[in-house]
This record gives structure tokens, C-alpha cells and sequence, in this order.
């Protein structure tokens, strides 16, 4: 009698080390590695005494790299590969790293997920890089700035806010959004309402990207604080996440009080599937948020427009921004 084939171990004990591959790459772009080969190949005595390592520490740090096509050796020495040159080097119009420096303090997080599931807290208290901690809110307004510059580009593309004139951009961090949304449209103005801590550092980054005639910060928290009314656009991004169910309903419901009829109201978030199992990164996301916030989580955007319909707003449509990212945008307008 044949026995049945045993299924192949190989995926489960990748996944027993697959931390060692994000943990090289993230010091890396930390020490910002990939700059000091700009310029062409250096052997690794030049690496490390440019970064001021350890030069055997540093040659196997190299070699990982090279191992996962991040670099490539070449001359005696490493440089880096096409797609290292294009995203993780400083002047590149392209770079990542900055956007990458968010999942630096995670990794210590993501340590405590055992103490998190037991306690039902999160292991980051959110206080600390919300406006408690002036460094490290500074740290993490930027490196969300960061991300979601690339997001941005991708949602001014879906987003058509044609004819448009007041957005307001509920919980809009950075204000990057609004920073593009409104070089794209002109005519458009936008007002972030943000926590003071993360708005102070908002205003700095819209004023750098000359913005500030068109963009405005108001102090404020989005769960307590007045809408305000005569909007004909309300967004939401990277904000459901955060929250439960009864609250995003509240704050559709704001929104839609807010919004002048025919308004559009847009939520763009990470968003599974019905059930919450796929995609995987939209299931890790929602425990990477349940680690950092005390509602963290992830929804399904079947279910947020389903909220949005209930709450009054027709035309609801979904759509998913070009890869590779896992956002998506759910709308509808105001009757």
C-alpha cells in the first residue's frame, strides 16, 4: 500500500528564518550600505572602514547581500545590483530607504507578539511616535512621509478629483497626500486635521515642498474633533486600520455630514479579502497594527462599502492601486 507523499517542509522552515533576510537588509539601508557603492565597486576593507565596522562582520553582511540580489561582486569587490542603484540609494529619484526606516523599530515589536496575544495590548505604545515623543514622532512622520509619497503617486493616478475644490484629509499625517492630490488638480485646496504632534512636523514637509498656499494643517484628534462642512472631498488614508468597526462607522458618518451633496468621500487603506486570510500581506498587516495600536487591525473592503452604503453614500466602487502596492481605495458620493 503506498503511503501518501509527505507534504514539503521547505516553506515552514524558510519561514523559521525568513526575519535574518529583512533584518540585513533594513541595518544595511540603516548605514546606509548601498551609498557607499554608488559609485562603483569597493572591496570590503573599503566598506568598512567607509562605515566605520567591522571589516569580517562586514564581509559577511556583504555576501548576504550579494546572496539576495542586492548586490553583485564585481571587480575584486561588491556593487550593487540594478534594483538595489534604483531604490536604495539616497539620490535616486526612486529611493525606498526612507520609507523603509518605519519597519526599523518593528522588529523589536514583532519580538513581543507572544506577550501582545496574552496581554491583548499592543507592544508599541502609540503615544511614543504620535506626539509623546517629539524624536521619535519626528522619525516616524517622515518615514511615513516616505511611503506614502509612493502610495500618493499611485492614488493620484486612481483618484479623479476633477472640478473639485475643498479636500479635507482626515488624519493626513505628513499631508502627502494633500501635497499631490493638489499640485495634480489646481483649483484644489486641501486642509489635513491632524494630532499637533505629527502636524507640527506635517507643516515643515508641506512648506519644503512649497505647498502651503494650497495645504493647510488643523490641529486636531479625528475622533473628537468637528469635520467642519462645505467639503466637496473627504479622505481617509491609513486611518481604518487603526480602528474598529463601530469607529470607522462613525467617522463615515462624519465624513458624509461634512461633505456638501455630491461629495466624494474616499478611504484608501490596506484591505483583505472577504474572510481576512488574503492577500498575506493584508493578514500581517492587521496584527503588525494590532502590535502598534490598541483598535490595530485590518478590514475587508466588502465591508467597508458596505458601511458606506449604509451609511447613505451611493456609487460605491473598489479599486486596487497598480502593484506593487496593497492598497486599495473604496469611494462613494454623498446623494
Amino acid at each position: 500500500m503506498n503511503r501518501p507523499a509527505m507534504p514539503d517542509p521547505g516553506p515552514i522552515v524558510r519561514l523559521t528564518t525568513a526575519y535574518w533576510d529583512s533584518q540585513a537588509l533594513l541595518t544595511a539601508n540603516r548605514l546606509q550600505l548601498f551609498d557607499q557603492l554608488a559609485g562603483g565597486p569597493r572591496n570590503v576593507e573599503q566598506v568598512a572602514a567607509a562605515l566605520e565596522l567591522d571589516a569580517r562582520m562586514t564581509g559577511l553582511l556583504l555576501r548576504v547581500l550579494a546572496s539576495l540580489d542586492l548586490l553583485e561582486q564585481r571587480d575584486g569587490g561588491f556593487a550593487n545590483s540594478p534594483s538595489a542603484a534604483a531604490f536604495l540609494v539616497s539620490t535616486s529619484p526612486a529611493y525606498m530607504g526612507g520609507a523603509m526606516r518605519y519597519s526599523d523599530p518593528l522588529y523589536a515589536t514583532w519580538g513581543r507578539l507572544e506577550e501582545a496575544l496574552r496581554s491583548g495590548q499592543p507592544a508599541l505604545a502609540a503615544e511614543t511616535y504620535l506626539g509623546d515623543e517629539p524624536a521619535h514622532t519626528r522619525t516616524f512622520v517622515h518615514s511615513m512621509h516616505g511611503r506614502a509619497m509612493g502610495i500618493a503617486r499611485a492614488l493620484v493616478e486612481v483618484l479623479d478629483l476633477t472640478a473639485r475644490h475643498r479636500l479635507l484629509d482626515v488624519g493626513g499625517g505628513p499631508g502627502t497626500y494633500s501635497i499631490l492630490l493638489t499640485g495634480r488638480y489646481p483649483g484644489l485646496y486641501a486642509e489635513v486635521l491632524e494630532l499637533p504632534g505629527v502636524a507640527t512636523v506635517a507643516r515643515e514637509i508641506v512648506a519644503a515642498a512649497g505647498a502651503g498656499e494650497r495645504v493647510t494643517l488643523r490641529d486636531g484628534d479625528y475622533h473628537t474633533s468637528e469635520f467642519g462642512s462645505g467639503y466637496d472631498v473627504v479622505l481617509m488614508s491609513g486611518m481604518f486600520h487603526r480602528e474598529h468597526e463601530a469607529s470607522c462607522r462613525r467617522l463615515i458618518d462624519k465624513a458624509r455630514a461634512a461633505l456638501v451633496p455630491g461629495g466624494l468621500l474616499a478611504v484608501s487603506d490596506v484591505f483583505t479579502d472577504a474572510g481576512g486570510c488574503s492577500p498575506p500581506f493584508a493578514a500581517l498587516f492587521g496584527l503588525n497594527m494590532a502590535l502598534t495600536a490598541p483598535h490595530g487591525t485590518v478590514h475587508a473592503d466588502a465591508d467597508v462599502a458596505c458601511w458606506m452604503r449604509e451609511a447613505g453614500f451611493g456609487g460605491i466602487a473598489t479599486r486596487a492601486l497598480p502593484p506593487p502596492m496593497p492598497h486599495r481605495v473604496v469611494s462613494g458620493t454623498k446623494p
